[in-house]
């Protein structure tokens, strides 16, 4: 599994051209066949600060990720979108594993 983390400071007078424009490459994402997750959250707080969380199944997913269209007009898009450039963690992962701490109560 291949997990990416972004974040990213949207330049505030293009806020609503951004939340128009991440809700349509979420579902553009999401609609692919390697894609396992593909989500977005703005900071609670730091307005216009959003996180990016994606998964695909493995690199080969990944590779095909960034060949698409919509991603490839993402990337053209994006930097009129953000304030600085984003920042990113990628690491590939054997998959999710249980949390040792939390354990539903019966």
């Amino acid at each position: 599994m291949i997990f990416i983390a972004l974040k990213a400071k949207i330049r505030p007078e293009k806020r609503d051209e951004w939340l128009k424009g991440i809700a349509q490459y979420t579902a553009d994402v999401n609609a692919e066949p390697g894609n396992i997750s593909f989500e977005y959250f703005e900071s609670t707080e730091h307005p216009n600060e959003f996180a990016i969380l994606e998964a695909f199944v493995d690199s080969a997913a990944g590779e095909a990720h960034v060949a698409m269209d919509h991603v490839k007009k993402f990337f053209e898009w994006m930097p009129y979108q953000v304030a600085e450039r984003p920042k990113i963690i990628y690491q590939e992962l054997d998959g999710w594993n249980d949390m040792a701490e939390v354990t539903p109560a019966e």
